[in-house]
């Protein structure tokens, strides 16, 4: 069905003059299995030509795989991916509109890159900071082999990238950031066995006691001068109803009943003004 790849011309015979020019000398010659396949309708003689198809062009795909080794990704995924690429190229294909490979070479390399964007990253990055990683990463590989070679600066990565150092710095942060770490991962330093969910922070109470605190002003402003010393001396200086009533000259049940009532009001103030601005739509505003 496809001409035989290996084939060479007889020893002696005279090259074609009409015989179009390809990139590379092993391309297959397919063009006539690829009209044959666009007029057929599905079936098994169609899904016999697109393997052959396939096959012929595997070789090719394989070595656009293999301009991606040495990038963290083994060279049999890679290939597999590009299979992948071809296979669409196959299927997309139109006869008419110029050469295969014409067609499958920028397909094959797409879904390659596709892979390093999308599989490779250990969290979903912004294609402009996959940019800026790359060029980076050629930038310093790059300076690393000039004569007396060291370390290259942010600026002079920035310089040798055409990059402002603010974009050098977010390629930078990106070669850090290609995966991630579990936080089961012990940490490096230290014996003590720590992971590193150990040290990553929770939510602060004191938050809480923030918006508690505001939500009490109103209600404390409103209360009398003794009710709100009482509540100062109880809650604040952390003294026992039995010396509040000592040094106001009141009884100990006294002092319970004045705590429990200001409370009560402080509290009835703080709720019915926080519905009201609820129903409102009011931005609650803090003294």
């Amino acid at each position: 069905m496809l001409t035989d790849v290996s084939a060479r011309r007889p020893t002696g015979s005279a090259p074609s003059r009409t015989a179009p020019k390809r990139p590379h000398d092993d391309a297959p010659d397919t063009a006539s299995a690829f009209a044959r396949l666009v007029e057929l309708n599905e079936g098994h003689e169609r899904d016999t030509i697109r393997d052959e198809l396939v096959e012929a062009w595997l070789p090719m795909a394989h070595r656009i795989a293999s301009r991606f080794r040495d990038r963290g990704e083994s060279i049999e995924d890679l290939r597999q991916v590009a299979a992948l690429g071809l296979v669409k190229a196959v299927d997309r294909f139109d006869p008419s509109r110029g050469a295969f490979e014409s067609y499958a070479v920028p397909t094959i390399t797409g879904e390659i890159k596709r892979h390093f964007r999308d599989r490779m990253w250990a969290l979903r990055v912004p294609r402009r900071v996959q940019d800026l990683r790359n060029k980076v990463r050629i930038a310093r590989r790059e300076l690393a082999q000039s004569p007396g070679s060291r370390e290259p600066s942010l600026a002079e990565i920035a310089a040798h990238t055409g990059l402002t150092e603010e974009e050098a710095g977010d390629g930078m942060e990106a070669l850090e950031s290609f995966s991630t770490l579990s936080l089961d991962a012990e940490m490096p330093t230290g014996d003590d066995g720590y992971s590193l969910a150990d040290t990553l922070g929770g939510p602060d109470s004191s938050f809480d006691t923030v918006v508690d605190r505001e939500a009490a002003k109103r209600g404390l402003s409103r209360l009398p001068e003794r009710e709100r010393a009482i509540l100062y001396m109880r809650f604040f200086e952390d003294m026992t109803q039995g010396r509040i009533a000592d040094r106001l000259g009141i009884s100990q049940m006294h002092v319970s009943r004045l705590i429990s009532s200001s409370c009560a009001r402080v509290r009835a103030e703080a709720l019915g003004e926080g519905t009201r601005r609820r129903n409102s739509g009011e931005t609650p505003q803090t003294d």
